[in-house]
């Protein structure tokens, strides 16, 4: 009897999203258990939203309020261990992430087993820890924490400026936008035809789409 077919998913995000850890770390969880293969493709939330004409849901007074009161209450539903930032408006709207996003990206042309554990502490150290993403010292701190060594972390912040970053980070914004994206975490599940999911919550609805069974947050748990 032939193995079933296995499914791709992928995931675009960019890290200065906290929804998208979320999602980050239910498919990273569920990616040995559900038969897909996970692929991981940053892109720039910023690029997103202006090409879709979105705004951020935290430049809506009210929406902002309760965005901020509902990531506590979804933190402990994921099991993922998200502390706001001080100051998330200077986080999100004035540092940004295209620095982080850029150094992603040319981890991921150089080695793409690093990007999980390298976005993974990108988040940590944003939306945990309050720390700086942007400084090249941020980010070959987090590049290091990853497990990549110091010449790999030196070439990567060298070629963070380099034209074939840059054109693979706007791929991938373009393949979202293709897609019709607005915003990150945006799923895309490929079975018969690619479907298009927004959001952290989504998942009993993508096993459905997979024809997989969801277990909640965390596979496997009684919780």
């Amino acid at each position: 009897m032939a193995a079933p077919t296995r499914k791709t998913v992928e995931l675009f995000y960019d890290v200065v999203s906290p929804y998208s850890w979320f999602a980050f770390e239910v498919l990273c969880r569920y990616k040995n258990v559900w038969n897909i293969e996970l692929k991981l493709k940053p892109f720039f939330l910023g690029g997103i939203m202006n090409e879709a004409s979105n705004r951020p849901p935290a430049m809506v007074p009210n929406k902002g309020k309760y965005m901020f009161k509902e990531m506590q209450l979804l933190a402990k539903y994921y099991n993922v261990p998200l502390v706001p930032p001080k100051d998330p408006a200077e986080v999100m709207f004035n540092k940004g992430s295209l620095s982080a996003q850029r150094f992603i990206t040319a981890v991921d042309l150089m080695d793409s087993s690093k990007v999980e554990p390298l976005s993974r502490e990108l988040w940590m150290r944003i939306w945990s820890r309050d720390e700086d993403i942007v400084d090249p010292d941020s980010l070959q701190q987090a590049g290091q924490k990853a497990g990549l060594g110091d010449e790999q972390v030196k070439s990567c912040l060298q070629k963070m400026k380099d034209q074939a970053v840059k054109e693979r980070l706007k791929q991938y914004t373009s393949e979202a936008l293709e897609y019709e994206a607005f915003g990150s975490p945006t799923i895309i599940a490929h079975v018969k035809k690619p479907v298009m999911l927004f959001g952290s919550d989504r998942f009993p609805i993508l096993a459905q789409v997979l024809n997989e069974k969801w277990d909640g947050p965390i596979p496997g748990s009684k919780l």
